[in-house]
């Protein structure tokens, strides 16, 4: 063990260009992160490149018989930094993609500290093209399938509320009917509905105009 670490324990040129390729192409991640606000931008992207590929090298060099033994490690270890970028929010859960982002960008370092440079450049632009176009294919499917939340409660008087279930319809929404209750003289009703945010508008304008509703959340 004494004679591995006393014949490799010296940073090579190799060494450093690997450290050097690992801070560009996971800062090149980093950055695109940070243009957008996310949590986990540039710096964090090239200290997590940097020390996965840094886990690599010394797996290779002080496995004895396991070269993988360091490295695999990482894949354990990334998913709790993983996990901490994962929130919810507003009945939405955010921070999936930071999630991955970081997964792969740990994947990007081992590559580059086991020696496969083409196969980490190559992942990282299929990775900045996904990143950089996909946002706009999404803003176009929203504007088509836009989903929204719609609760209604009004005063129960002896009737049920599909009315407002065929309002959603001819407002050029599908829906999902959610829990509908009866409690102290009230009904209320919950439903998902999917559409443009043209029909959207148009439904809310409409349940704005109902004087029959007592409370209305969208």
């Amino acid at each position: 063990m004494e004679n591995i670490l006393e014949n490799n324990h010296f940073l090579t040129q190799t060494e450093v260009y690997k450290f050097l390729l690992a801070t560009l192409l996971c800062g090149l991640i980093g950055t695109e992160r940070e243009f957008r606000s996310k949590q986990a931008g540039l710096k964090t992207m090239i200290m997590i490149g940097l020390g996965s590929t840094l886990f690599t090298i010394l797996s290779i060099k002080i496995g004895l018989t396991s070269h993988d033994r360091i490295a695999s490690n990482i894949v354990t270890g990334i998913g709790f930094l993983g996990a901490g970028v994962i929130f919810k929010e507003d009945n939405q859960v955010k921070g999936l993609t930071t999630a991955c982002v970081i997964w792969i960008v740990a994947a990007i370092g081992m590559a580059i500290g086991a020696g496969y440079f083409e196969q980490a450049v190559g992942v990282t632009l299929v990775v900045l093209l996904a990143l950089l176009t996909f946002p706009f294919i999404e803003n176009m499917v929203e504007q088509r399938f836009t989903k929204r939340v719609y609760r209604i409660v009004k005063k129960y008087e002896n009737e049920s509320l599909e009315k407002y279930e065929e309002d959603i319809k001819t407002s050029g929404l599908k829906l999902s009917r959610g829990k509908q209750e009866l409690a102290n003289g009230t009904i209320s009703g919950t439903w998902v509905a999917i559409g443009s945010p043209k029909n959207h508008k148009r439904f809310v304008d409409r349940m704005l105009q109902d004087k029959k509703i007592i409370a209305f959340d969208f």
